[in-house]
């Protein structure tokens, strides 16, 4: 599958690349960010996933969280994809932020017309990975995910539906409820229909009380005066309550004074990056 280079820009001894491909899974040009640390030119290195929030391309991450020397320390490969496929021409997939382009959710959709298209999960479980691991020097037995918001919806789903798949996995801010708020319930009834047995299948909070328990070490940061946690989009307590019940470690960190931002992940990437890195590199 042929990669176009976008971009290439040297950053703390590593590159920050940007490339294009045609994806089979979306059915259009993707655009996909990856950091290959100086590690990289010796030998191959672990894979880490970051998954952006709604709005969000594969621009976000790279440009805002001052991830890069901490990954470039590490020695990780940092793989950074688009939120949703992009320029399908569906008819409402730019009406609103928070559904259509932006918000892919990471699901597979099962509706028309978004299910020829719309097939993040696959996307980002499957066909993603089997690109990098193909085009660049990763060890494809050491893989990790993170994300913020819907990508920490997204990382937490991925970890939890594919037991074993990813080392550690970690997010900010994440969605951990989405059967029961408002941007879920709109995203699953577009993209999944009004059967809601079907919704739980992407619903972290759900996943967890059926995960078969296979090690898994989860680390959020939240901040305490983000405007969407005040108004019940992310629903934390839910999904701290199953991961105890199914005593499942998860360290939950409210972090005081911080909103929904990248100020917020900036703050707090490194610590994330070496929570990783303890699993990748052990």
């Amino acid at each position: 599958m042929a990669l176009k280079q976008i971009s290439s820009n040297k950053c703390f001894g590593g590159l920050q690349k940007v490339f294009e491909h045609d994806s089979v899974e979306l059915n259009c040009k993707m655009k996909f960010a990856v950091y290959l640390p100086p590690k990289a030119e010796t030998g191959k290195c672990p894979a880490l996933y970051w998954l952006s929030g709604l709005t969000g391309t594969e621009q976000n991450f790279i440009s805002k969280s001052g991830y890069h020397q901490a990954a470039s320390e590490h020695g990780l490969v940092v793989i950074a994809p688009d939120t949703s496929p992009c320029g399908c021409n569906i008819k409402g997939e730019d009406e609103s932020w928070d559904f259509g382009t932006g918000a892919g959710f990471y699901v597979d959709a099962t509706e028309d017309p978004w299910k020829t298209n719309y097939r993040m999960y696959s996307y980002i479980t499957e066909e993603l990975p089997k690109l990098i691991n193909a085009n660049f020097p990763v060890d494809p037995q050491r893989t990790s995910i993170f994300g913020h918001s819907m990508g920490g919806h997204g990382a937490l789903i991925c970890a939890l539906k594919n037991p074993g798949k990813y080392k550690s996995v970690s997010a900010f801010a994440p969605i951990c409820n989405p059967l029961l708020c408002r941007w879920g319930k709109k995203a699953f009834s577009g993209y999944l229909g009004t059967d809601q047995s079907k919704w739980k299948a992407y619903d972290a909070t759900h996943l967890v009380k059926s995960y078969p328990g296979s090690q898994l070490d989860i680390l959020i940061d939240q901040g305490k005066d983000d405007q969407f946690l005040l108004d019940g989009q992310l629903l934390p307590d839910n999904f701290i309550a199953a991961c105890t019940e199914k005593k499942i470690p998860v360290v939950f960190r409210l972090q005081d004074g911080y909103d929904h931002s990248y100020y917020f992940i900036a703050t707090f990437i490194t610590d994330h990056i070496r929570h990783h890195a303890k699993y990748l590199n052990a």
